[in-house]
């Protein structure tokens, strides 16, 4: 496992904790502005996803332990409380994204579940289950409100028609495409991890684990293809799509991934590989204005079935 990258205690102004975030860019290093961190509350055991609330500035983190989600005030280190409190049935949420109903919908990871929660409120609305012994990852809203949702050791990708959102009806979640035979192929370990909607509506990309590549999905065909990076490896666990640039967080190397992408999403061109002293395996991100939240799992410590350092935290960086 890569080692922990903690930062000093330094306190700061509204007691966030600093550090200095070095972005390794073609040819040349540079020092980009202080981070700063949002302390969670001692209840979180191992976070892993985090989604944000344009409206209303917060930002939601998931627990892989409890199935518990915190949400946060931006700007405000001392808001991060519990939302959903744990333990929740499933015990376990990854990704978590806001629909288009203004719901929150969690990866149940284990559980094989895609849970639907009412953002305002917490109450669970539905559960859609897959039925398989899987680990349901990550979770994209694509531009018709349809949710796809990442299995990390099933090769199916999983879909929520946006109909079963808008009418509250509960299913089983829909095998959309079987992976076999296509340009993916699983191998042992976690497999498909972060995905995200390309804003045309046309593709989702998706990240591999295990061989540290990129894919093109075409909702419209369902064909599968490699993202050509010139033989770079993207590990990407949490990812967001801006347009053709792509920010992709590498837990290994505890850094932020920053792709440009060609028109068609094709070929890719990574610009910039940004660590920080307050990465501590980094699993989740979101764009945040000029900044991005990353949350630090720590997940080293729980494969190594040691605690975590506490406070556990997310992480705010400049937008590399």
């Amino acid at each position: 496992m890569r080692r922990l990258l903690l930062a000093a205690a330094i306190p700061v102004a509204l007691g966030l904790t600093a550090g200095t975030a070095t972005a390794k860019t073609i040819g040349r290093t540079a020092s980009a502005p202080r981070s700063a961190v949002y302390p969670l509350p001692g209840a979180v055991d191992f976070p892993e996803g985090i989604v944000l609330d344009h409206a209303h500035h917060n930002f939601y983190v998931s627990d892989t332990h409890t199935g518990g989600i915190s949400r946060g005030q931006l700007g405000d280190p001392n808001s991060v409380t519990p939302f959903i409190p744990g333990p929740q049935v499933p015990g376990t949420i990854l990704g978590v994204r806001i629909d288009h109903q203004d719901h929150l919908a969690a990866a149940g990871g284990f559980a094989g579940t895609i849970t639907i929660y009412n953002r305002k409120t917490g109450a669970r609305l539905r559960t859609f289950t897959t039925g398989a012994t899987d680990a349901i990852n990550d979770i994209a809203v694509a531009k018709n409100g349809d949710l796809y949702a990442t299995d990390s050791f099933v090769p199916i990708l999983w879909r929520v028609p946006a109909r079963l959102l808008r009418s509250g009806t509960t299913a089983p979640a829909e095998a959309w495409l079987n992976l076999t035979g296509t340009a993916i192929v699983y191998t042992t370990g976690y497999n498909l991890n972060g995905i995200a909607p390309t804003r045309d509506g046309r593709y989702l990309i998706v990240t591999q684990s295990t061989t540290r590549k990129l894919y093109r999905i075409d909702l419209a065909t369902k064909q599968v293809s490699e993202v050509d990076v010139n033989g770079e490896a993207v590990d990407g666990d949490g990812i967001q799509l801006v347009g053709h640039t792509l920010y992709a967080i590498d837990p290994r190397r505890a850094e932020i991934i920053k792709i440009a992408f060609s028109p068609d999403y094709a070929h890719g061109r990574v610009l910039s590989r940004t660590g920080d002293r307050t990465f501590a395996y980094p699993t989740g991100l979101a764009l945040a204005g000029d900044r991005v939240l990353v949350v630090n799992s720590q997940f080293d410590k729980m494969f190594a079935h040691q605690p975590p350092v506490l406070p556990l935290t997310v992480s705010s960086v400049p937008i590399p």
